[in-house]
């Protein structure tokens, strides 16, 4: 595990409150604000939900299983980049998940608070799976990296055989 910068752990963090902030903020929008309360927020969501009812039907609601799922994949991603600041990278990975799955957790039960909104199982499981990709991608790419890094001479890295 390298060593990062200080800089680089309080901007994987800020990224990590940044994220679970705008979930959270998303969270607390009843139906209403969302649909007109929001700007480009809630533009986006109206015409995804257009979409849907077009080639679903109206009573389907996908559009919200596919913001619960990329939002916690983006989340996933942040916390095993930030995570890794602290453990190895495997371990990091899998606390992001089980990280994201309690916030996820805690999330539907906001929404309990929130009119116009519920707590959803289903939701959660949504969830877990989003941050377990997004920590899954993030795994790949960093030890891609990773890989990348040590295989170039000369920049102190170890070579084969060390």
């Amino acid at each position: 595990m390298a060593r990062k910068s200080t800089t680089f752990v309080v901007v994987s963090w800020a990224l990590v409150a940044l994220c679970a902030g705008f979930i959270f903020f998303m969270s607390s929008n009843t139906d209403t604000g969302l649909n007109d309360g929001l700007g480009l927020f809630s533009r986006i969501f109206q015409d995804l939900k257009a979409l849907q009812a077009q080639l679903l039907g109206p009573e389907v609601d996908v559009v919200s299983s596919i913001a619960h799922f990329c939002e916690y994949t983006v989340l996933g991603a942040l916390l095993a980049n930030a995570l890794r600041c602290h453990m190895p990278l495997r371990r990091a990975c899998l606390v992001a998940v089980a990280c994201a799955s309690l916030y996820g957790a805690s999330d539907e039960f906001h929404q309990l608070f929130v009119p116009g909104r519920m707590c959803d199982p289903m939701d959660w499981l949504v969830d877990t799976a989003g941050a377990a990709l997004g920590s899954g991608l993030a795994y790949l790419q960093l030890r891609r990296k990773g890989r990348e890094g040590k295989e170039q001479p000369g920049e102190g890295s170890l070579t084969e055989g060390e």
